[in-house]
């Protein structure tokens, strides 16, 4: 039995510099199942890859990082 691999997609209006990725990259990493984090500053995105993703999770994790998702 294999597991799907699951992308989610943020955006993070506030995201504007390389400590923003290193922040935010950091803390979503330590969701469960989080396999991948890419942080778009062109775009001020997150993108999520991963397995049995937590929204909740990946939402609060950015949050500690110091950023609002809309």
């Amino acid at each position: 039995m294999s597991i799907e691999t699951t992308q989610l997609r943020y955006s993070v209006p506030g995201a504007h510099c390389d400590h923003c990725r290193q922040a935010i990259t950091a803390e979503v990493r330590k969701v469960p199942g989080v396999r991948d984090v890419d942080v778009d500053l062109d775009t001020k995105s997150v993108r999520v890859t991963g397995e049995r993703l937590d929204d909740a999770a990946i939402r609060e994790a950015i949050d500690e990082a110091g950023f609002d998702v809309a």
